[in-house]
């Protein structure tokens, strides 16, 4: 989580139950990964370009929350997928920005590969990202006496 978000969450800025959420794929020579830097999605270089199937800031997602015993889950449930049709979809990272912030504020990246590795999807494949049954963040702590 970029650290600009978590202070724009603790701030009530971002609302993940009523703000709509997008999601962007980055190449290995983005800047995005460096997550103290970035307070809106203009901020982060090497978007993979619009093409065989992927469209930039475009691609909506769900944003949800749990609460389990004081353990609170904040989670991407759609799994995002795009179609490479004419080439392939190629990239290393995944942004989750904030569409209803002024700025599109970058909130989650995701390296796509531990390896770290590009990813890639060839003509007539899925690319898929994957979230982990985790979920993209547990926020927990002691409970009250």
């Amino acid at each position: 989580m970029y650290a600009k978000a978590k202070l724009a969450f603790a701030n009530g800025d971002i609302d993940f139950n009523g703000h709509s959420f997008k999601v962007n794929l980055y190449l290995d020579t983005s800047n995005c990964d460096t997550l103290t830097a970035h307070d809106a999605l203009a901020d982060l270089t090497n978007q993979v370009a619009t093409a065989f199937g992927y469209t930039q800031n475009t691609k909506a997602v769900t944003i949800s929350t749990a609460d389990s015993s004081g353990t609170i889950t904040i989670d991407e449930t759609t799994n995002p997928v795009w179609t490479a049709s004419g080439g392939a979809i190629t990239a290393r990272f995944a942004v989750i920005y904030d569409d209803t912030h002024a700025d599109d504020m970058p909130v989650f990246v995701c390296l796509l590969d531990t390896a770290p590795a590009d990813k890639t999807a060839t003509d007539g494949n899925t690319f898929t990202i994957t979230i982990d049954a985790a979920g993209l963040v547990t926020l927990s702590g002691a409970t009250a006496n």
